[in-house]
C-alpha cells in the first residue's frame, strides 16, 4: 500500500510563548477600585459629619414653639445644647418681616429647655432664635451678633 497522505486536519493553535494576559484579568484594577471606594466613603462620611455641626464646642439650638401673647409681647420655647453655657439672640418679626423685638438670653451649659419673653414695638407674627454662641464675658452686647 502506498503511503496515504495524513488527514489534513487543522492543528490547534498553540499559544505563543510571548502572549500577555489581558489587563482585566489582573487583580490590580479590582484592588484599585476597592481602594478608591474606601477613600470616597471615608471622605463622604467626614463631609457629612462636619456639615451636620457635630464639631466640639458648638452650641446647638432648636425652636420648640412660639406664641404671640399680645401686641407688645411674644414668647418662645427652645432647646440648647452647649458645653459651658450660651448666649442666644432672639428676634420677633411682623408680617412684613420687619424686626419688632430683640432680646438676648443667657443659658447654662448642657441640654436645656428655655422659655423667653420678647417685648415688641407692635404685634409680631414670627419669633425665632437667630443664633446661640458660647458664653463669653458679660460685657458683650447683642450688637456683636
Amino acid at each position: 500500500m502506498p503511503p496515504q497522505p495524513e488527514d489534513s486536519q487543522p492543528t490547534a493553535a498553540r499559544p505563543a510563548s510571548g502572549t500577555r494576559r489581558r489587563l482585566g484579568n489582573q487583580p490590580f484594577f479590582f484592588v484599585l477600585g476597592v481602594l478608591a471606594a474606601v477613600v470616597f466613603t471615608i471622605g463622604w462620611g467626614i463631609a457629612l459629619f462636619s456639615y451636620s455641626g457635630n464639631a466640639l464646642g458648638q452650641v446647638h439650638h432648636q425652636t420648640v414653639a412660639w406664641r404671640i401673647v399680645s401686641d407688645t409681647e411674644a414668647r418662645i420655647s427652645f432647646q440648647t445644647t452647649s458645653d459651658s453655657g450660651a448666649r442666644c439672640l432672639i428676634r420677633a418679626y411682623d408680617e412684613q418681616h420687619v424686626e419688632v423685638g430683640l432680646t438676648e438670653v443667657s443659658v447654662e451649659g448642657g441640654l436645656r429647655n428655655v422659655e423667653a419673653t420678647i417685648d415688641t414695638v407692635r404685634r409680631a407674627t414670627t419669633v425665632q432664635v437667630v443664633s446661640c454662641r458660647e458664653q463669653g464675658s458679660t460685657s458683650e452686647t447683642a450688637d456683636q451678633y
